[in-house]
């Protein structure tokens, strides 16, 4: 299909913010509106979102993005074929089914609470922190789904007593999203996908639907779950009362595995997100591997009810670009995200100064929940330009790691062709922080034209279901890479070595500090 007058539109529902961009047929925005929303943080360590606070930024993003793809003459109304969703992943919502009411606020993915959850279990069941791992390829940890919902179980009364007479409905972000744009208590369709199930605890990797032994094991019972769908598919209709009723959601994916359908990734090529946390995946096909070094396996994206599934090894990284809010916003040492690049260039080294964020714990590949942030190497020549450099090299350095470690578990998988990075996310318009990223590597790193490759993913996989593109169209790359911008490492191989050294020197002085007393 080429013409025109046709567009695809995409809902991205952030960590911090929500956006619906409008795509025309070559894949060009015609149209956006973003809207930030409230962090809620209740005590240390927890954070939370409010669920009907992200239903109304989404209503406004639609609303805005038309009115401003109108304004430039583009027939949004008449020519708008399907949506798409893209999500947070692992952020956890309970409401009830009769009132459609939140039964509390959303558990954020990066959210700690349950962190004596998972010692019990890991005590409790046969395998310890792995013991789900074969199933599901998640270790036991704060980070998914089925631990919130268990903490929901056993501290909210309000989700006990509609979990007990029935009236509960669990979901990721996509699932509330979805129920409420399909009819919520009309009719509302409870589903999610394969990509947003793989992040619960709770999906079979092989069979793809909820593993009865896990909800038998965890006391979580199928009737709050929805149902498992592909990623591209014509999943319902939004209902009256929302801009864009009518039009069909035809796409839904978990945020990072849209941006490996953005970044059109292949089995053997990988991809970093730089958001709030930072994110990568590589695609290992039709191959789920089993990670000996610290990292997820998950479904990759599913591009069709009988499509085969791709998998992919992740490595999750907790905090990237909240890291920079935290010097903004904590510190006060930047008046914008923008400026830490102009601040942390006014030196050419951090002049030895380490910085590790584990403000929440450690994700991938060292999984600490016992980690604090640290910062270290500090002299009294030490200014506030080494700290930012330090900020933004903690980023890369967290980036390496799990490369380091899907290098390792991927050994047959790669291309044979030179490893190079694919990068996407707000914080890559920082040419610095790129740089840093190819010298900390060693391997290039290549940057998009459109950096929102989250968003177009989530277009391309609603556009592939109802015709718009070909698979084929989505994963050429060839013209994309033509406009890419390349940044090569140029630091010296010894340099780097010695940097990485300190680096994990750095790492291993933030273990074990949870319990340093206030």
């Amino acid at each position: 299909m080429s013409n025109s007058n046709v567009f695809i539109g995409s809902l991205d529902q952030g960590t911090t913010s929500t956006r619906f961009i409008i795509y025309d047929h070559n894949a060009k925005v015609i149209g956006s509106h973003q809207v930030e929303f409230t962090q809620i943080y209740p005590e240390a360590g927890w954070v939370e979102h409010d669920p009907m606070e992200i239903l109304e930024s989404a209503r406004i993003c639609m609303t805005k993005a038309i009115e401003k793809a109108t304004a430039e003459g583009h027939d949004v109304e008449n020519g708008l074929k399907a949506i798409g969703i893209t999500n947070q992943r692992e952020t956890t919502v309970i409401w009830s089914k009769s009132t459609g009411a939140p039964l509390h606020n959303a558990i954020v993915w990066m959210d700690v609470r349950t962190s004596s959850i998972c010692r019990r279990l890991e005590k409790e069941l046969e395998g310890g922190r792995t013991h789900f791992v074969e199933t599901c390829g998640l270790p036991i940890s704060t980070y998914f789904s089925a631990l919130k919902v268990l903490w929901f179980f056993e501290n909210v009364e309000k989700v006990k007593e509609a979990v007990e007479n029935g009236d509960a409905l669990f979901g990721t972000i996509d699932s509330w999203l979805i129920w409420n744009l399909t009819g919520g208590v009309d009719g509302g369709l409870h589903v999610t996908d394969v990509s947003n199930a793989s992040r619960t605890m709770l999906m079979n990797l092989k069979t793809l639907d909820w593993d009865k032994t896990t909800l038998k094991e965890l006391g979580i019972p199928s009737g709050i779950l929805p149902k498992i769908v592909s990623n591209s598919e014509v999943i319902g209709e939004v209902t009256k009362g929302w801009p864009i009723a009518g039009i069909p959601i035809a796409g839904c994916l978990g945020d990072q595995h849209a941006a490996m359908v953005g970044q059109a990734c292949r089995k053997g090529e990988a991809k970093s997100t730089y958001g709030t946390g930072a994110f990568i995946l590589l695609n290992t096909g039709d191959q789920m591997i089993t990670s000996t070094h610290g990292l997820l396996s998950t479904v990759a994206f599913k591009l069709g009810p009988n499509a085969p599934p791709n998998y992919a090894l992740e490595g999750s990284i907790a905090i990237a670009g909240a890291a920079v809010q935290w010097l903004r916003d904590g510190l006060g040492l930047i008046g914008s995200a923008s400026e830490i690049e102009k601040l942390a260039s006014e030196v050419d080294s951090t002049g030895g100064v380490y910085f590790v964020p584990a403000f929440n714990g450690l994700f991938a590949p060292w999984w600490r929940d016992d980690a604090r942030g640290v910062c270290i190497g500090i002299t009294r020549f030490t200014n506030k330009a080494h700290v930012a450099r330090a900020v933004l090299e903690s980023m890369c350095f967290q980036v390496k790691d799990v490369l380091d470690s899907m290098h390792k578990d991927a050994r047959g998988v790669e291309s044979t062709e030179k490893f190079l990075l694919r990068v996407d996310g707000g914080a890559t318009v920082n040419n610095l922080l790129m740089q840093i990223q190819a010298d900390i590597l060693g391997n290039p790193v290549v940057r998009p034209a459109d950096i929102e490759t989250t968003a177009l993913g989530a277009a391309y996989a609603a556009g592939l279901a109802v015709g718009v593109w070909k698979e084929e169209e989505i994963f050429s790359s060839g013209e994309r890479m033509k406009i890419a911008t390349t940044f090569n490492p140029i630091l010296e191989e010894d340099k780097r070595k010695k940097k990485v050294e300190s680096w994990c020197k750095a790492v291993s002085r933030t273990f074990d500090l949870a319990d340093l007393s206030l």
